[in-house]
Order: C-alpha cells, then sequence, then structure tokens
C-alpha cells in the first residue's frame, strides 16, 4: 500500500511539473461597446460628435498601435427603448483600455477648455457636454467589456466594405462554461474555419463578458460577413455539416448544447457597420 501511495505521489508530482511547464493560452482580445440610444432627429448631431470627439481619439491610438480596430454599428431591426447606435473599440488588454479612456477625457478636456476660452471672449456657442446631453438619452446608454476567447480572422474587407455583424447571445448555465466551449470548438469552429477560408465570413469570434454584468447573457458569438448575400450561405454550410452525420451523432450535438446552456435565454441582433477601421499589420 505505502508503495501504491508513493507511485501515486510521484506521479501527480510530475503532471503538475508537466502542467506547469505548458505556457498559459493568451488572453483574447478585449472589446470595449458603447450602446447608445441617440434622440430621435439628433442623428447627424452624433455623427459630427464622433467627427470631433471619439474619432481623434480613437485613431491616434489606433496609429499608436493601442487599439486594433473600432467601430460603429446601428442595428438593423429597432425596438421600443433599444440601442440605436453601438461603438466599439479593441485593445489586447486592460492597459489598452485605460490608454483609450485616458484620452477621451484628456480630449474632452480640451475641448472644454477651448470652449471655455471662446466663451470668455463673446463666442458662446453650445459646447460639447451640452451637445451630447441633447444627443443621447443617457438613461439608456449601457457599456459591455467582452474579451474574445476564440477567433479567425480572414483578409481584411477590401476598402469600402462596411460589414453586417451577426450577434448570438447565449447563457451558459452555472459551471457549464468549459463544457460549452469545448463542445463549440469542437463542431462550431471547424464549419466557421471553413467559412473563412471560403471567404464567406471575414471574421467570427466566441466571447464573453470580460466583467459580468446583468446576466441576460454569459457568451456570444460574432459574425461578420462583407454582404447580407454572404450571411445567407451560412446555415446551409451548417446544415450540411450535420446532414453527413449520423442521427446518433446529430443527436448528441443537440443534447451537448442544451446540457450547456439556457435556451429560451438565447437572442440575436444584426447590425450594420456605419464606420468599420482595423490596423495597418505591422
Amino acid at each position: 500500500m505505502r508503495k501504491l501511495i508513493l507511485i501515486s505521489l510521484t506521479l501527480l508530482v510530475l503532471c503538475s511539473a508537466a502542467a506547469a511547464q505548458q505556457p498559459a493560452p493568451t488572453p483574447g482580445p478585449l472589446t470595449f461597446y458603447y450602446d447608445y440610444a441617440v434622440v430621435p432627429g439628433k442623428e447627424q448631431d452624433f455623427d459630427m460628435l464622433v467627427k470631433t470627439v471619439g474619432s481623434p481619439v480613437r485613431d491616434r491610438l489606433m496609429a499608436e498601435g493601442v487599439i486594433m480596430a473600432w467601430g460603429i454599428e446601428t442595428p438593423i431591426l429597432r425596438y421600443p427603448g433599444g440601442t440605436t447606435h453601438l461603438i466599439w473599440f479593441t485593445v489586447a488588454n486592460w492597459a489598452g483600455v485605460e490608454k483609450v479612456l485616458n484620452g477621451m477625457e484628456a480630449h474632452l478636456a480640451k475641448l472644454a477648455s477651448t470652449e471655455a476660452v471662446a466663451a470668455r471672449r463673446g463666442g458662446r456657442m453650445m459646447t460639447t457636454a451640452e451637445r451630447a446631453r441633447a444627443v443621447f438619452d443617457s438613461t439608456k446608454t449601457r457599456d459591455w467589456l467582452t474579451r474574445d476567447l476564440v477567433t479567425n480572422f480572414g483578409p481584411p474587407p477590401a476598402a469600402g466594405v462596411l460589414p453586417f455583424i451577426r450577434y448570438n447571445f447565449v447563457k451558459v448555465k452555472p459551471g457549464k462554461a468549459a463544457d460549452y466551449r469545448r463542445t463549440w470548438e469542437r463542431y462550431n469552429k471547424p464549419v466557421f474555419d471553413k467559412l473563412v477560408a471560403d471567404r464567406v465570413v471575414l471574421a467570427y469570434g466566441l466571447a464573453q463578458e470580460e466583467v459580468k454584468t446583468d446576466g441576460n447573457f454569459t457568451h456570444f458569438v460574432w459574425i461578420a460577413t462583407a454582404t447580407m448575400a454572404d450571411a445567407d450561405k451560412i446555415g446551409p454550410v451548417f446544415a450540411a455539416d450535420r446532414a453527413r452525420r449520423s442521427e446518433k451523432d446529430r443527436n448528441e450535438i443537440t443534447e451537448a448544447f442544451l446540457a450547456a446552456t439556457e435556451p429560451d435565454m438565447a437572442r440575436s441582433m444584426v447590425t450594420r457597420s456605419r464606420i468599420f477601421k482595423i490596423a495597418e499589420q505591422k
């Protein structure tokens, strides 16, 4: 018995040492989303705020290598009280988030100082802060911070292409995150990889909230296509993948996803990009 215990302990130490030697997976990038409800009729004022406040900071930080990509999207399906505009930026880590937020604060402070000087000289105009209060319904503003777990990117879209993006939101049951990811990577990732290789999908990702909020979802899949016609091709490719499998395999796939998620909580959203920028690859 003592010998068996020693052997078990030795194996445990060896396994632990081997695990320690394996490099930890590199965390995926973070994406910060701002969900806004723009007051009806104020869309042009929103565009002006983007040009004078957000774009200068995000473009500069992209040129400096902090921001990997950023964009603005509008949902194609509207509903009462819903989001009208999304602004997002992607960075490598929390340090990147801090640099963007600090950059925005510094730029806003600079604008406020310039506007105060102009007002003292008799050039009183509507300030940036006042314009923002007039443009946004602040009671509906919502921020999200997410982290990509799995991604694949094809070649950057052609100049002028503004992708359509579908978000599939999923709520994974407590303690089932690893099971869900394992099932998703086994059965869905190969299909999406083929769609990227065939230039049907521009890029896709499986992501989760980095900071947990209201619990409506835990994970989501985002899929970017150049056109809605390309989005039409995704379903048939998945159907073909499932059709080539046995009925037993199809049932096992369905059961694996049902066991890990709460199907009644699943939701989707499709957006159209209005601004879409990716940092140049160096």
